[in-house]
């Protein structure tokens, strides 16, 4: 059980990684340091932006509840 968690975990760090470098940057970041400065004419919040977000928050409560389930599993094989 321990080891499911933790491919969970992996797998779940991983593409919450993937996920967040994704993201459009904001401005006045590290992203503007790599040419995310230039302004495209796509448009505000997408539909896409939107379901990318939702993923990005589905994936971190999966990454979130994965953490907890790791430490009680590990607590209670101690005992």
């Amino acid at each position: 059980m321990i080891l499911l968690f933790t491919i969970l975990l992996v797998t779940t760090s991983a593409i919450q990684i993937l996920l967040v470098l994704l993201h459009k940057g904001r401005g006045g970041g590290l992203s503007d340091m790599f040419g995310g400065g230039v302004s495209s004419s796509l448009g505000g919040s997408s539909v896409a932006e939107r379901n990318l977000d939702r993923f990005t928050v589905g994936v971190g409560v999966i990454w979130f509840a994965c953490i907890i389930a790791l430490g009680l599993l590990m607590a209670y094989q101690g005992n």
